[in-house]
């Protein structure tokens, strides 16, 4: 498929940092073919016309919960121990196998809506996610969350060897768009000889590992008195860090943290809306940069934040640490729209993606900017960072793939996949069904 776009302007995020007005954008097969002016012979089998329209590398969500959108809106208000004890984990022990592809199916259509192509994903029976990934046209970095104290403990009783066969099974698959790591749930909750045989596995399998890090200060307690180590530091000895790792969160670090995040090229998985919501405290995004840590940006879950919505994060991001340091210069757009492109898209594996130039992968969004929210349009990347909405976005590729076309998706039913997520997600708190419609296909 060859796709040409007019008359668009392209917030490049090249390393000239260039926002071209009134350019082509051509796109032949899943690659850019050109930027700027279209080959004379290039023959596009569609065009689109991007007139008042904003072309931007797509976003890549580094860290999420996708199929906990069927826990959206079902414990709130409650702190981060009660949170979890209490409402999600009750309410996941009520999971089925299918309610995971349709809680991914919506996240995947939630996550299109709002410009995002890739997403990395820590959860259970990650076979149906990936099942998800595949029928979108999105591209995903999937772990299958392990506790390691017994199968007993795990959802579905699925073991370590399981999820290794997973990986083998889909690690590259859907023409490269899927890439599986392993995915221990955190150093608090699993056992030292598990994470080192996780470490073991993904050498051999050649993969990475995704877990969470550091979240509270009584983790960090916790791990000096039964390890003598921070958990950063645990994980660095058990040779967990020694595999391409996302490190979600990473909100308690200490100098000596910093330092081996930096040196093992761990990517840290920021998530601000989520710490602020759970009141979790705010991990020190500055001191992560200061420090050269690689750091992408994410939505968590939507059981902590309530959506999938980067262009909020990305929002929040600045207000929130622009304000933490004192100072309004700190954190600036580009920055941030890097971290949210770029930065995400090299941990999740898909190091060339986040920009807008001739071979790299087709990946981008087109953002309507005549509504009254970008008017004057002094700045656009300041206008995409502080004043977008999903709303305004009108097409999203991904791989050359349409997957949003005027605000419609194309490869989604919408429809069948909230009825089908809605209907199963009250199974499992066990409301009943609110909505007295059938779905009708």
């Amino acid at each position: 498929m060859r796709t040409l776009i007019r008359n668009v302007t392209a917030i490049t995020l090249d390393e000239e940092d260039r926002i071209l007005q009134d350019v082509e954008i051509a796109v032949e097969g899943k690659t850019i073919l050109a930027v700027g002016q279209a080959p004379p012979d290039f023959r596009p089998d569609q065009v689109i016309d991007g007139r008042e329209m904003v072309a931007l590398p797509a976003l890549f969500n580094v860290h999420t919960h996708a199929a906990m959108t069927l826990e959206r809106g079902w414990a709130e208000d409650l702190p981060f121990d009660r949170w979890l004890n209490e409402k999600i984990w009750v309410a996941e022990s009520a999971l089925e196998k299918e309610d995971v592809y349709w809680g991914a199916a919506l996240a995947c259509c939630e996550m299109v809506h709002a410009g995002t192509v890739g997403f990395g994903d820590h959860y259970f029976w990650m076979d149906q996610v990936a099942r998800a990934v595949e029928e979108s046209g999105m591209k995903a970095s999937l772990a299958w969350c392990q506790f390691g104290i017994g199968a007993e403990h795990e959802v579905g009783g699925v073991v370590l060897e399981d999820t290794l066969a997973f990986a083998r099974n889909w690690h590259t698959a859907a023409d490269g768009r899927i890439r599986c790591v392993l995915g221990p749930h955190s150093p608090y909750m699993c056992p030292p000889d598990f994470l080192r045989r996780v470490a073991e596995a993904a050498a051999e399998l050649d993969v990475g590992v995704h877990l969470h890090v550091a979240e509270s200060e009584e983790q960090v307690r916790n791990s000096l008195s039964a390890h003598g180590r921070t958990p950063v530091a645990h994980l660095a000895h058990l040779g967990v860090f020694d595999r391409p790792t996302i490190a979600a969160h990473c909100i308690v670090v200490d100098e000596e943290d910093l330092a081996i995040l930096a040196e093992k090229g761990v990517h840290v998985a920021h998530t601000p809306k989520t710490y602020m919501k759970l009141a979790m405290g705010m991990a020190p995004l500055e001191r992560f940069l200061a420090a050269g840590v690689r750091v992408g940006l994410g939505t968590d879950g939507p059981a902590s934040n309530n959506d999938l919505n980067l262009l909020e994060v990305l929002r929040i991001t600045g207000l929130v640490h622009k304000n933490r340091v004192g100072d309004p210069a700190a954190f600036p757009h580009d920055l941030l729209l890097r971290l949210a492109t770029q930065g995400s898209a090299r941990a999740l594996g898909f190091a060339e993606s986040g920009v807008l130039r001739p071979g790299a992968p087709a990946d981008l969004v087109l953002f309507d900017t005549r509504r009254p929210h970008w008017t004057p349009r002094h700045d656009l990347a300041a206008d995409v960072v502080y004043a977008s909405h999903p709303a305004d976005i009108q097409y999203v590729l991904c791989d050359g793939q349409v997957l949003l076309r005027r605000g419609e998706l194309t490869t989604l039913d919408e429809e069948h996949i909230r009825y089908e997520a809605e209907r199963r997600a009250f199974r499992m708190v066990g409301t009943p069904m609110r909505q007295v419609r059938q779905y009708q296909a």
